[in-house]
């Protein structure tokens, strides 16, 4: 039987007392088929006695001891954390090191908030703090990982393709693939505050080796890493990978070392190797010297990189679907891990829908096309309807801000830019309006309706437009204009024969930030001829700041180009880490027995621009309603880079 755990300083017994791991003094006490003594050989195993001075370990680059056991133990009055009081700094031992120390020193509000969070009584200086009770942060705490555990149902229930026949884990396994890491997503959770969490670091999860009826813990190593989601390995293991299993580092069952014995839960070696150590105890504490574990305040960070702004009934301007030369106002439906179910507004039964991230440049506050002079569709719907409410103009990605008053792009001026109905491939473009605040309405040579309802909108420093020559000096194929029959492409002709001059080269965004996607990384990506899709992926070319994304189990023609800080890609596991159902490879034998309806359908699919799909110039005349058009097109911006990077481009005589 299990005894409820007790506290250190309060035993006297240092037979009853248990380590600062949670553990008790005998496994035998937790499984009553566990033999009291151990045979020759798993003697020999056993770990030597512990020096009288122990070693440490690190936690995110802060020092801190571990107990043997025997030792006094103080809890550190700055960041909270358990060890050894003879190893404690100054007199008193209220510090783990002389970092906390000073720092209590200069910040003690501080440092009793840190405390609060690690469970600690609030010292004297902190009584003022109570009026904000930790009971707050924990109900905050227990409401995610009841979301978790609400999406995990969910998940469950749906019997989707992409839920139960698809494992990233087993996928990375069987091909040795890697992923990309979580700090190449700024917007994805964790994205920013991910740290130096990698292989090797030591954490607390249940342990499913385990016959008990409670719920037990002990504590893992990371031996891979793909995104959120880490390859873990049982302690006293070593080498053997029988029971290796996957997890999502951001779960709410996943902890740092530590936490179960500041939770009151018991940690229990699993059942295969529980007769292994003799002295589970010692083990552990020779085996954790040195290593790392997750800051104490990971879960917090988890829970609040999860909090988004967006709520649902707020209005935005969002781009026409159907019409890339225009704006509609739309309502924001739901909102899953930041990505955001837009319902154009005057859609009777809600079904008219739009999928994108909040930091989309897809979309914009209420008032944009108009102060910009961007086409819009008034809506039919006169009033806003009850509980609908503007979104606040903060809340959306920021565009850089250009300074238009010297030169400048001009209406003629040829540029390179990828095709937004068809993002394979980079076209043959023309500027045809320039509008406020650095926007650009661009139309793909060749393709053009006579009245600009095709066109479409890219801010200046959008790195979806290139200059003239671009595809040329990085070895991509350039679309050439339609009917255009002087092959290969030469730039130099076309703009002769057109009369046209090229935009110039100081006017492109050239900023290339340190974004570290690697060819053959994986990750998970939007579709973005059918955005409500998120699919397994791959990066399978990298130019300056451009990703070529492959989707596994497609063709090529299917690829797109997609900036290195889109918001439409995601690290490994994000999909369930937020609930999102995620689209697994198409394989090769369900490809081969699609019929000609399913291709055609594909091939519709790679005609789309945001879900639709894409028609003839004479459709779109006949589509485009008049009257319904104010001259006021959708704007597409990008976040700002970190670093910066020269484009080669070669110039023409």
């Amino acid at each position: 039987m299990i005894t409820a755990l007790k506290k250190q300083n309060i035993l006297h017994n240092p037979k009853e007392k248990e380590d600062w791991f949670g553990m008790f003094d005998g496994y035998d006490s937790c499984s009553e088929d566990t033999s009291s003594s151990s045979s020759s050989e798993e003697s020999e195993e056993e770990v030597a006695p512990l020096p009288s001075s122990l070693p440490i370990i690190k936690n995110n680059g802060q020092v801190y001891t571990y107990p043997d056991g025997k030792s006094g133990m103080a809890t550190c009055e700055m960041c909270g954390m358990v060890g050894v009081r003879d190893a404690f700094y100054s007199k008193t031992k209220r510090f783990c090191s002389v970092s906390c120390s000073r720092s209590y020193s200069s910040n003690s509000k501080k440092a009793s908030i840190l405390a609060r969070l690690q469970g600690k009584p609030p010292t004297k200086k902190a009584k003022v703090l109570q009026k904000q009770p930790l009971v707050a942060k924990l109900a905050a705490y227990a409401q995610y990982q009841a979301t978790l555990q609400n999406q995990a149902k969910t998940k469950a229930g749906n019997s989707a393709v992409s839920v139960e026949g698809f494992s990233w884990g087993n996928y990375i396994n069987s091909n040795s693939f890697i992923a990309a890491p979580v700090a190449c997503f700024k917007h994805a959770p964790m994205g920013t505050c991910w740290g130096d969490i990698s292989e090797n670091v030591r954490i607390e999860v249940p342990n499913t080796d385990c016959s008990l009826p409670t719920k037990v813990f002990w504590i893992a190593g990371i031996i891979k890493l793909a995104g959120y989601n880490a390859l873990l390995r049982y302690e006293g293991f070593e080498n053997d990978s029988s029971l290796d299993f996957w997890c999502n580092i951001c779960g709410s069952d996943i902890h740092p070392v530590g936490w179960c014995a500041a939770s009151g839960k018991p940690l229990v070696p699993p059942r295969t190797v529980q007769h292994k150590y003799t002295n589970w105890k010692a083990f552990l504490v020779k085996r954790l010297t040195g290593a790392k574990t997750l800051p104490p305040d990971f879960s917090q960070k988890v829970s609040e990189s999860m909090q988004y702004p967006f709520k649902p009934c707020m209005r935005v301007e969002v781009v026409d679907k159907r019409h890339l030369c225009r704006t509609r106002v739309a309502v924001v439906e739901s909102v899953i891990g930041g990505r955001l179910r837009l319902v154009y507004e005057e859609s009777e039964d809600r079904t008219d829908d739009f999928w994108c991230h909040m930091h989309s440049p897809l979309i914009h506050h209420i008032g944009w096309s108009r102060s910009i002079g961007h086409r819009f569709k008034r809506s039919d719907i006169t009033k806003k309807q009850d509980g609908h409410f503007d979104t606040p103009p903060h809340l959306f990605a920021k565009v850089k801000e250009v300074d238009q008053s010297g030169e400048w792009f001009k209406e003629g001026m040829k540029l390179e830019a990828i095709d937004p109905l068809n993002l394979s491939t980079i076209c043959v473009a023309t500027i045809r309006k320039v509008l406020a605040d650095g926007f650009l309405m661009i139309g793909i040579d060749g393709s053009e309706a006579a009245d600009g309802s095709d066109w479409f909108c890219y801010h200046a420093t959008s790195p979806s437009i290139f200059p003239v020559g671009f595809c040329e000096i990085n070895m991509i194929e350039l679309t050439p204009p339609r009917g255009y029959t002087k092959l290969p492409f030469k730039w130099f002709d076309y703009l002769r024969e057109t009369g046209s001059i090229a935009a110039p080269v100081k006017l492109f965004n050239k900023d290339v930030p340190n974004h570290g996607f690697r060819v053959g990384m994986k990750l998970e990506a939007v579709d973005l001829m059918e955005p409500r899709l998120i699919c397994v992926a791959t990066v399978t070319r990298i130019i300056h700041r451009l990703l070529r994304i492959h989707f596994d189990g497609w063709e090529e023609e299917y690829d797109q180009w997609v900036d290195c800080e889109s918001p439409d890609l995601y690290p490994v596991g994000w999909c369930q880490l937020t609930g999102y159902q995620l689209q697994p490879p198409a394989s090769q034998s369900s490809r081969e027995s699609q019929s000609a309806s399913s291709k055609q359908k594909k091939k519709a699919k790679s005609q789309q621009y945001k879900g639709h799909k894409k028609m003839t110039t004479s459709q779109l005349k006949e589509e485009l309603l008049d009257g319904e058009d104010y001259s006021f097109l959708q704007g597409a911006s990008d976040q700002e880079s970190n670093g910066s990077a020269t484009f080669y481009i070669k110039q023409e005589p």
